[in-house]
């Protein structure tokens, strides 16, 4: 039929094979392939069903998305699913592997669907800032049911085979390794009626009784999580239109809103953050054939918060882990905090008390570093001090066999200096995890000036095994993600002498997508980390918070009081702290805008990150876009900080730059000054 699409006859079923690895996509040579496909079993007289498969490791996996955006070529997908509805002849969805977005609608247009249990079905589009284009939230409710719809269109979570035929979406599961044998069964069954899911009604039907409610609840219940997204409502909109509307009108309804989302600045963001994940792996200097070290065993020295966040990543991908303290109260905290986590995921249901005793097993708890001799990896996350990191190092280096890679989790310090106490640098390299680091998908890979190119692709790949997603920085203070944070706080604390309040600055970075603003985040750390009262001298006002017996929500007063069940009110104390340091420095308070604020927080971290990617630090701007996507909750239909301000305008940032008193970085002056980006997305 194509080059991807092959037809072949068993008797009288015809069997259409969709061959496009790696995933299957419906580029245009499969549309073009199933058109022809379909038209050639239809009209062939001997053929009384049609059975629809993949080669491959699986089924249909979803749009090509890389024809996003650009003029459309071959048959149009709405034609071909028009065409497959309209068979006379029943049409047969084989299903392994995963039926995502355009493939579990090219599977709904069939009139039936067969699957092995172990095969995933979805409609992921909301990922992209987007909604299922090609019926699929017209179908899919007419099947599953509008509640289970809502939440597989907002989430873009698919179900197993066994869900699948539980809710409707699937009419039989075949056995792992028959599927192709039990598809033509299924279809050569005799009287086998051509039932088309768009006029499947009863189950919208049975909603529209409550459907006021329904979805009333669905939105109340879900909107944290959907918070600033236009995706998802976007999503319910649409299974709203299937349950009211007619369907040709729920399918013209659910194209308008396509459309609307499709050239829409935030799925541009979206599929931007999708794209760059993937080049965050392209690393210069790297070759593609650098072998990763084998990592089978693996070392941690701390077992405090970060270490044992550390420890639980790997334990999760089956790694045997040893963890090292240097006092046994400490390290029964830590294993016993550990447990508690794995114990807290079990009693909701997200592991079994197996799955809690099979990890726990894998964990090795010791005070000797000489019990990481055969590691594989060590990795250690001490308290953030250099000569306390050098020394760790030094003792390392005589302990670890050749070959073992050494990491620190240092989230500011030279790696180069730490690398500089061992006799092996090329062996040394900075993994930064980020708290809690058993959650935290960011790890920013810091390669030294002597990391050696396999131990590089040793911590990329490690990273893909442990479920993180991985970018490479240079060595500077505080790296990437660090490094432009500073100058947000900075900023911060100097809008709160000027005249904002911690309230303020906190809504409008929360308005603007954040999980909490600055302040609400200091609380939640605590602002006695790091801060001594022997050394204080009030030259912050974190300082002052501290002096007066602040510590955020661990005593219930920060810059926010807290009640038992931690909901906050500002803080008359530490207000006064404010205004009285203010006064001090003879600082005349003013009121200060929104606007202002976003500027003033956000502008000069872009500022940095020009700075950052001149240096050589980050490779792309999108790595950076990474970092704090994934590291420090910039929301991603925003596209992380880089992209962000190439679609404010260059030439609109440096402006503000210099109004707020801040040198140009000279890459950000001269991209503003000849209408360039640094994201080439604009």
């Amino acid at each position: 039929m194509s080059p991807t699409v092959d037809l072949t006859n068993d008797g009288d079923i015809a069997v259409l094979t969709i061959d496009s690895p790696p995933v299957n996509a419906l580029s245009a040579d499969v549309r073009d392939g199933l058109a022809a496909g379909f038209a050639a079993a239809i009209a062939d007289p001997l053929v009384r069903a049609i059975v629809l498969i993949c080669a491959g490791r699986t089924f249909i996996a979803g749009a090509d998305i890389s024809e996003f955006g650009k003029p459309p070529r071959g048959a149009s997908l709405h034609q071909v699913q028009l065409d497959m509805e309209a068979s006379p002849k029943p049409i047969v969805a084989a299903i392994h592997g995963t039926a995502l977005g355009g493939g579990l609608e090219v599977a709904l247009a069939c009139h039936y669907r067969v699957a092995v249990p172990s095969a995933k079905l979805g409609l992921p589009e909301v990922k992209l800032g987007l909604l299922p284009g090609a019926g699929g939230t017209q179908r899919l409710p007419r099947l599953v049911g509008v509640e289970q719809a809502l939440k597989m269109v907002t989430s873009g979570v698919p179900i197993g085979g066994k869900a699948a035929l539980s809710f409707g979406l699937v009419d039989e599961l075949a056995p792992e390794g028959e599927l192709l044998a039990t598809a033509k069964a299924f279809a050569g069954r005799s009287g086998l009626a051509l039932i088309q899911v768009r006029d499947r009604n009863e189950k919208v039907e049975a909603a529209h009784a409550n459907a006021v409610t329904l979805f009333a609840d669905f939105r109340k219940a879900n909107a944290r999580a959907m918070r600033g997204f236009e995706a998802p409502e976007a999503n319910i909109k649409c299974i709203e239109a299937a349950v009211n509307l007619p369907f040709a009108d729920g399918l013209a309804f659910e194209r308008e809103q396509f459309m609307h989302l499709m050239n829409g600045l935030q799925s541009k963001a979206q599929r931007y953050a999708f794209f760059a994940e993937r080049m965050a792996n392209k690393i210069d200097g790297l070759p593609a054939d650098a072998k990763p070290l084998p990592v089978e065993s693996v070392g941690i020295i701390g077992a405090g918060t970060m270490g044992g966040g550390i420890a639980m990543n790997f334990l999760n991908a089956g790694l045997p882990v040893t963890i090292v303290e240097t006092k046994q109260e400490a390290l029964d905290r830590g294993v016993a905090t550990i447990r508690k986590n794995y114990e807290n995921t079990a009693a909701k249901g997200r592991m079994t008390a197996a799955d809690v005793e099979a990890r726990m097993a894998l964990l090795t708890p010791t005070l000797s570093l000489e019990d990481l001799g055969q590691a594989d990896m060590i990795i250690e996350a001490v308290f953030e001090n250099m000569d306390i990191k050098k020394e760790v190092f030094g003792k390392l280096d005589r302990i670890a066999k050749p070959g073992a890679i050494l990491a620190s989790n240092t989230s500011y310090l030279n790696v180069d200096e730490i690398a500089a106490s061992t006799s092996r640098p090329e062996s040394v390299i900075g993994l930064h995890f980020f708290s809690p680091a058993n959650v935290m998908r960011l790890l920013e890979v810091v390669r030294g000036a002597r990391t050696d190119v396999q131990v590089l692709a040793t911590a990329m790949a490690t990273a893909k095994r442990i479920g993180k997603v991985a970018a490479v920085s240079g060595v500077c203070h505080g790296f990437i993600g660090n490094r432009m944070l500073s100058l947000r706080q900075q900023q911060a604390q100097a809008l709160l002498l000027e005249g904002a309040l911690p309230e303020q600055v906190d809504r409008v970075l929360y308005d603007f997508g954040f999980p909490m603003g600055p302040f609400q985040m200091s609380d939640l750390a605590g602002l006695d980390i790091g801060w001594s009262a022997d050394t204080s001298k009030g030259a912050t006002i974190r300082d002052r918070l501290c002096e007066a017996g602040l510590r955020g929500q661990k005593n219930g007063h920060g810059f926010y009081d807290y009640d038992a069940q931690r909901n906050r009110v500002p803080s008359p104390v530490a207000e006064k702290i404010i205004f009285d340091f203010a006064a001090e420095k003879g600082i005349q308070r003013r009121d200060i805008d929104d606007t202002e604020i976003l500027e003033r927080c956000l502008y000069p971290m872009i500022n940095e990150g020009a700075l950052i990617l001149a240096e050589g630090m980050a490779q792309r701007a999108s790595d950076i876009d990474i970092v704090w996507i994934y590291g420090y909750g910039w929301p991603v239909y925003r596209g992380g900080p880089m992209f962000w301000a190439d679609h404010q305008g260059l030439a609109k940032v440096a402006a503000g730059l210099t109004r707020y008193g801040f040198e140009v970085a000279p890459l950000l002056a001269k991209l503003a000054a000849e209408g360039g980006s640094f994201t080439g997305q604009v």
